[in-house]
């Protein structure tokens, strides 16, 4: 089961997220569960790497994992509104994997 942390802020804003494990639901290199959670967090990454104000750390050095997480460093309601929306997208999307394919990935959920 791949194991998925998203942490956000009081406000909603995400602040990080680290997903490790293999979903199972098939063999390495033909899991499309693996493949959509990769596909999702990798999009939040993309869309994050063109955000302005904020300082982005990835690290994908081991082999089923992959953790990212975001330092603001400008304050403007567009910034909260992009940082609320990536929240919500990677919410929705794992939620969305773990209720189509339950037992193959589990989302816990941290408000700072």
């Amino acid at each position: 089961m791949t194991k998925v942390l998203l942490v956000c802020g009081a406000d909603g804003c995400f602040k990080s997220c680290s997903a490790k494990g293999h979903a199972f639901f098939a063999a390495r290199g033909r899991d499309i569960v693996c493949s959509a959670e990769t596909l999702l967090l990798r999009t939040a990454i993309s869309v994050l790497e063109k955000t302005g104000g904020i300082k982005l750390s990835c690290d994908a050095s081991e082999r089923g994992s992959l953790a990212f997480s975001v330092e603001v460093q400008g304050h403007s309601a567009e910034l909260a509104e992009r940082l609320r929306c990536t929240a919500d997208f990677i919410r929705d999307g794992i939620s969305s994997l773990s209720e189509e394919y339950p037992g193959c990935l589990l989302l816990k959920e941290i408000i700072e």
